[in-house]
């Protein structure tokens, strides 16, 4: 995965949510994220960079159990892409409608990330 794909991914993710100063961005060590182009990028943001710790799978636990969902979830229900374009749509309608609106999440006390978001909101001062 090279750098410019995480860049893209989060130029997307600042623009379409405009986080406050100090968003936590975690990821794993891999060198894409660890570039100085992606630190600038976080830093420039106003956001902190998070990082796995070297060998401890459980810093990405949450992570890697939603890449589960989705090849368990998607890919067992759909079998195998036709093109590349056909798995950019499915993964975007799969993360961006079903994972994110409606599927509940242990983690959140059932709720979809979008509910949780929505009833954090709501919390805040």
């Amino acid at each position: 995965m090279p750098t410019e794909l995480v860049l893209a991914a989060l130029e997307q993710a600042l623009t379409l949510r405009q986080p406050a100063p100090g968003l936590i961005i975690h990821a794993d060590r891999g060198s894409q994220y660890t570039s100085h182009a992606c630190r600038q990028r976080i830093h420039e943001a106003g956001a902190v960079a998070s990082y796995a710790r070297p060998g401890n799978p459980y810093d990405n636990a949450q992570a890697e159990a939603g890449w589960s969902s989705l090849k368990t979830e998607l890919l067992l229900h759909i079998g195998s892409f036709v093109s590349l374009e056909e798995a950019r749509l499915e993964v975007a309608y799969y993360l961006d409608t079903y994972f994110n609106l409606d599927r509940r999440h242990s983690a959140l006390g059932y709720r979809s990330p979008h509910q949780f978001e929505t009833d954090l909101a709501h919390h805040l001062p």
